[in-house]
């Protein structure tokens, strides 16, 4: 499976942006997609995920409310809607996919996208 992210850029506080992910190789549909963010001298965190069929997505506290996360498999394609976006949200965002046991870690998925840099100025 590759990864494909896109949609980054500059934005001022408070506005917003679409991060997608487009995935080839395998099926797409059956994976868990996860979205994680790594701001600068920080670790890696997690940000969202959302099971194969999009029933169930889950979501850090830090972005409960203001980010939205979607996919549509008959475009192998995830989303991340991003609102509200605050300069803490400044980080390399990744896409990645596989079977978590527990969506929140990202050891557990199997394929990662090469990020794209969300940066929200004050």
């Amino acid at each position: 499976v590759q990864l494909q992210a896109s949609g980054g850029g500059l934005v001022q506080d408070g506005g917003s942006l679409r991060l997608s992910c487009v995935a080839s190789g395998r099926a797409f549909s059956s994976y868990t997609m996860g979205w994680f963010r790594q701001a600068p001298g920080k670790e890696r965190e997690f940000v969202a995920a959302i099971d194969w069929s999009g029933g169930y997505p889950y979501y850090a506290d830090s972005v409960k409310g203001r980010f939205t996360i979607s996919r549509d498999n008959n475009k192998n394609t995830a989303y991340l809607q991003m609102n509200s976006l605050k300069p803490e949200d400044t980080a390399v965002y990744y896409c990645a996919v596989g079977w978590p046991s527990i969506p929140l870690l990202d050891a557990e998925y199997d394929y990662w996208g090469q990020g794209t840099l969300v940066t929200v100025s004050s």
